[in-house]
């Protein structure tokens, strides 16, 4: 587990994370139908590359993109292919890491393509929210349990379910650290949260299930009833006060 320790190491991940929020932004703005997942990552590993950094995800555990780039149903860890084109209607999580001077950022969202159906546009707004409900309690001395809780909580009591499979974590030098950071769990239970902790986290909510399945590529995770997924993801410092959302731009 990282704990930064000063104000120059918290200027690195700052900038790790700014980066990573920017190749995210710039993804979200090229999203439109007729266009390729390969070409999205294309644009992501350029952008990135170009700014002194490396993808995080490239060749991470044989990995072959730059980016998770997941549609529909897809939830994570989906590989960009110049045969997967977008469509109006469809959503879109991208994942993208950044790795520039020894530090890592991390941050995801599920865009829209064009006008998407009433449940696809709720769970987006679930899932998104749910982000943001759990970041306010990353508070010095709360537990990682009031952050899980909070998540699964505020999601499945608008009908949506977390997944258990799949969690948030702990970054900093390497991309994934301790601690674990799961979207369900007690609050008061787990870890405390510590001055000085980055962390990802991450919720990644399903339609109609909890339950996902690998597809036949080995890397794809996909909600197993075939309906839609959602992930959004920042990281974040716990500072002495509120907590610090490296990964959002101004």
């Amino acid at each position: 587990m990282i704990i930064v320790k000063n104000a120059d190491e918290l200027q690195k991940i700052r900038r790790a994370c700014e980066l990573s929020a920017r190749a995210l932004r710039l993804a979200g703005e090229k999203m439109v139908a007729g266009i390729s997942t390969w070409e999205l990552d294309r644009i992501i590993r350029e952008y990135i590359e170009s700014h002194g950094a490396r993808p995080s995800f490239l060749r991470y555990r044989g990995f072959k993109g730059s980016a998770c780039i997941s549609v529909n149903s897809e939830l994570i860890h989906g590989i960009p292919s110049k045969k997967k084109i977008l469509k109006d209607g469809d959503i879109v999580s991208v994942d993208v890491g950044a790795f520039l001077n020894g530090w890592h950022g991390d941050n995801a969202a599920t865009f829209r393509v064009g006008k998407v159906s009433e449940i696809a546009d709720r769970l987006l707004k679930v899932t998104e929210e749910s982000l943001y409900e759990a970041i306010k309690v990353a508070l010095p001395g709360s537990r990682i349990g009031d952050i899980s809780n909070k998540v699964q909580t505020y999601c499945e009591s608008r009908g949506f379910y977390v997944v258990k499979e799949y969690i948030g974590h702990g970054i900093g030098r390497d991309l994934h650290e301790a601690p674990d950071i799961p979207n369900f769990g007690k609050a008061g239970k787990g870890a405390r949260l510590t001055p000085g902790m980055t962390i990802c986290i991450e919720p990644m909510v399903n339609q109609s299930t909890e339950e996902v399945k690998i597809l036949s590529d080995n890397w794809t995770v996909a909600e197993a009833n075939g309906n839609l997924s959602a992930h959004f993801e920042h990281t974040i410092a716990i500072t002495e006060g509120q907590p610090m959302i490296l990964t959002r731009l101004s």
